[in-house]
């Protein structure tokens, strides 16, 4: 290997990104700069707070450059004058244009939570409990035009259990990406990085998430729906109305038990769950939160509430 150590910019916003950042920081290399979203409102009292990775690189007093965009000529002549060998990209949320692409020596590489081409786009891991996956991953790629198009670097996996939520795995995949990062970048570094082009005839959209799409539709299986709530856990959250409320749903099992009531209709309850009937199957609902309180066990919900004769939806 090459004695030089790579100059890195690194570009990245939320947690996810935070903990490549430090294993960089941790390494033989050297991070001259940092670029990440600008700060956005948060909590009730709706301050400006900092994203993960803005905080950690101001820990390790790291330089912070947060602009709107990179087509502006100034921006691309800042990044010229930081002289990168290579720029890390890991869910910074804003597009890089050709000419940034084209200035670090050894160009942008992105670490991406998925398979590729399986899951480009802005929610891969949601997307992947969503549909059922049953294996997930993460993709180094050099990046180029494209949407998560650029050829592939290095893919490790790992199994998507069946318990996964949408946090359980972005939380394998921060730490499961870690070690791959390093390797490609000793790679890059040696001359001897072997990138494989992806097949675009397999690629998948991970569409980003909204609120809306959190909202249960009880005649969907039983089995989608509980992928639904484990997909938005813990963001944006699965819900469902209860007396013209919107309840939270955080923990539900898909049965093959069937049910001729109508999809929606709460068919039982007890300590071990709230069970409804969905548009095929029955789903048990076994952690829930109304407004204004905390989540809390179905068994927990029902000692304080009557639930004969109610329909959800």
């Amino acid at each position: 290997m090459p004695d030089k150590n790579l100059r890195i910019i690194f570009a990245g916003t939320p947690d996810f990104a935070a903990h490549a950042l430090k294993a960089l920081i941790n390494s033989q290399h050297e991070v001259i700069a940092v670029y990440t979203q600008p700060d956005r409102p948060s909590g009730r009292g709706r301050k400006l707070k900092p994203g993960p990775v803005k905080e950690v690189a101001l820990e390790h007093n790291i330089p912070v450059f947060q602009p709107e965009t990179l087509k502006e000529k100034t921006e691309q002549q800042q990044i010229t004058d930081l002289k990168p060998d290579i720029m890390v990209v890991i869910a910074y949320g804003l597009l890089l244009p050709l000419a940034v692409l084209n200035i670090p020596r050894l160009g942008c590489i992105n670490v991406h939570a998925s398979i590729l081409p399986r899951w480009r786009g802005a929610a891969p891991i949601q997307r992947a409990v969503l549909s059922g996956d049953r294996i997930s991953g993460v993709s180094i790629m050099q990046m180029d035009e494209g949407l998560d198009t650029g050829d592939v670097l290095a893919t490790v996996t790992c199994n998507i259990e069946p318990e996964e939520t949408g946090g359980s795995l972005h939380d394998k995949l921060a730490q499961l990406g870690v070690a791959p990062l390093l390797s490609v970048l000793e790679q890059l570094q040696a001359g001897n990085a072997h990138p494989v082009p992806q097949n675009n005839n397999e690629a998948c959209y991970a569409r980003k998430l909204s609120k809306d799409e959190a909202q249960i539709n009880w005649d969907q299986p039983a089995i989608e729906i509980e992928r639904t709530i484990r997909a938005f856990n813990p963001w944006p959250v699965a819900f469902t109305r209860l007396n013209n409320e919107n309840m939270r749903l955080w923990s539900a099992v898909a049965l093959e038990d069937s049910s001729n009531s109508a999809p929606g209709t709460i068919i039982d309850f007890s300590k071990n769950g709230i069970f409804v009937a969905t548009g095929k199957g029955v789903l048990r609902i076994d952690q829930l939160q109304i407004p204004g309180g905390r989540a809390m066990t179905a068994g927990e919900f029902i000692n304080a509430h009557d639930l004969t004769d109610t329909v959800l939806g």
